[in-house]
């Protein structure tokens, strides 16, 4: 296991949103963009990576209880997606990486804590 802050430190990830929770702990990771399939499959503490970067997404982490999202390939995050994050204390955070590779690095640090 990990925190979310030391992952982000690690990875070099930008918080985007939801910077009071960086203390949550990350379990497992889910990677998923359809939200309705993510919202029965994800499981509590996972980190969730996507490209989807609506609103819905932080309705869904927190639905969740999602450690944190993370979204890949630096895609663009609308303010109001940002501002969720912060009233749900969901972190919300963005990487230039895919999510295929951001998956291979989070199992590396959750697989040697």
């Amino acid at each position: 296991m990990i925190t979310v802050e030391e992952l982000k430190n690690k990875l070099s990830l930008e918080v985007i949103g939801g910077e009071g929770s960086l203390s949550n702990v990350i379990k497992n990771v889910y990677i998923g963009d359809l939200l309705s399939w993510v919202m029965a499959h994800m499981k509590h503490q996972d980190a969730w990576i996507t490209i989807q970067t609506n609103t819905n997404v932080i309705a869904v982490a927190a639905l969740g209880e999602a450690a944190c999202v993370i979204i890949a390939e630096n895609a663009e995050i609308e303010d109001v997606t940002i501002n969720k994050a912060n009233e749900e204390g969901i972190p919300l955070l963005r990487s230039n990486l895919s999510a295929y590779e951001l998956a291979i690095e989070l199992n590396h640090y959750i697989k040697d804590k």
